[in-house]
């Protein structure tokens, strides 16, 4: 099946840049000696994790337990749930997947550790417990100090768990901006008051995990930190372009839309819209937009609704006819992901594969 015969909207993933991203990621954590438990939520398909460990991965990461499930046929040694469980349904879901694969949980509250210390206990299971800190984003975690020192103290004497050590995400900048740097010397003082702390106390710290897609090349700048998250590397987006740390020729993924309407010479609409694209606008930019248009990068995608993608060919120098077709860089590749049932894997102009995303819609 060639590229031309697929219906649209389609995701496609060009196997050659994707691999590419692949093999850089996997050589650059062997050179500095990081482990790399890519987080599965940009691609969420058990095709892709298993090309991840094959190249060296430790686990995988994930965000919800229902995410975890199909990945089980990528056969990892363990899965990372990156997200504090709550909730009968989840704590039996984390149980199964316990009986299966080895399983990690980061948490920053005593409630939620003690309700999975319970289920776990009763179950005859053991988890394994990544206390979170919070390093700057604001989200979930706990910033180091005392009370990140007492969460793993609890965790620690609680039956059903075993401390193993911390987790952060360093999301709340860009490395490659002007504030980089002092925001990754920050990010570097953290997790050294981290390590002091833990080690004063005499707590577990094997696992000490980080990393993120926008900081993904200078992890080997933050000193005692064990392993790396990234996720989106995988596809890369034009967000990630953004933040520096990729190029165009680098984006593996791509929505295929076709041209449905060309009222005037100005402007045309594809058969792709917010459902087939992420809402995301462009952080620390002023272009706008959803996506680049690799046919016609000066033409500007400007609006959606939920079917319909407008484009503006004004300044584009480009003529669009009914029936042309474009493949679209998303802005937020992992959102874009998510809103397909399959995504077909290219090289050149041929389809090699046909994969189903199964960890689409797996919110719970």
């Amino acid at each position: 099946m060639k590229i031309g015969d697929l219906d649209t909207p389609a995701l496609v993933v060009d196997l050659d840049r994707l691999e590419r991203n692949l093999d850089r990621v996997a050589a650059y954590a062997a050179r500095h000696s990081l482990a790399l438990r890519p987080h599965t939520k940009t691609h969420k398909t058990p095709e892709i994790a298993r090309m991840q460990l094959d190249r060296g991965a430790v686990g995988l990461t994930v965000a919800k337990t229902t995410e975890a499930e199909p990945l089980l046929d990528a056969e990892p040694r363990e899965i990372l749930i990156a997200y504090p469980i709550w909730g009968e349904a989840k704590l039996r879901r984390t149980i199964e997947l316990s009986r299966r694969v080895r399983v990690i949980v980061a948490l920053d509250s005593r409630e939620t550790a003690d309700r999975l210390s319970e289920a776990s206990a009763a179950a005859g299971s053991l988890i394994e417990i990544l206390v979170e800190a919070d390093v700057g984003m604001r989200r979930c975690g706990l910033p180091p100090g005392d009370g990140l020192v007492e969460l793993a103290q609890h965790v620690e004497g609680l039956p059903g768990l075993r401390l193993r050590g911390v987790m952060f995400y360093p999301g709340h900048f860009w490395a490659e901006t002007p504030e980089g740097p002092e925001l990754l010397q920050r990010l570097n003082a953290d997790v050294a008051r981290i390590r002091k702390d833990f080690d004063a106390e005499g707590l577990p710290l094997e696992i000490v995990s980080g990393g993120s897609t926008p900081t993904l090349f200078h992890s080997h700048e933050i000193s005692g930190m064990t392993e790396i998250r990234p996720g989106t590397y995988v596809f890369c987006d034009r967000m990630q372009v953004g933040a520096g740390v990729c190029g165009w020729e680098d984006c593996a993924a791509t929505v295929l839309t076709t041209v449905v309407s060309t009222p005037e010479a100005s402007r045309a609409l594809i058969d792709g819209g917010s459902k087939s694209f992420s809402s995301d606008a462009l952080p620390r930019s002023d272009e706008g937009g959803f996506g680049r248009i690799l046919e016609a990068p000066t033409a500007r995608f400007h609006s959606m609704n939920e079917e319909h993608g407008y484009l503006d060919l004004s300044n584009s120098g480009v003529r669009l006819r009914i029936g042309d077709r474009l493949r679209i860089i998303p802005n937020h590749v992992c959102v874009a992901v998510n809103m397909h049932e399959k995504m077909y894997a290219i090289r050149g102009d041929e389809v090699e594969a046909v994969w189903d995303v199964r960890g689409r819609g797996k919110l719970q």
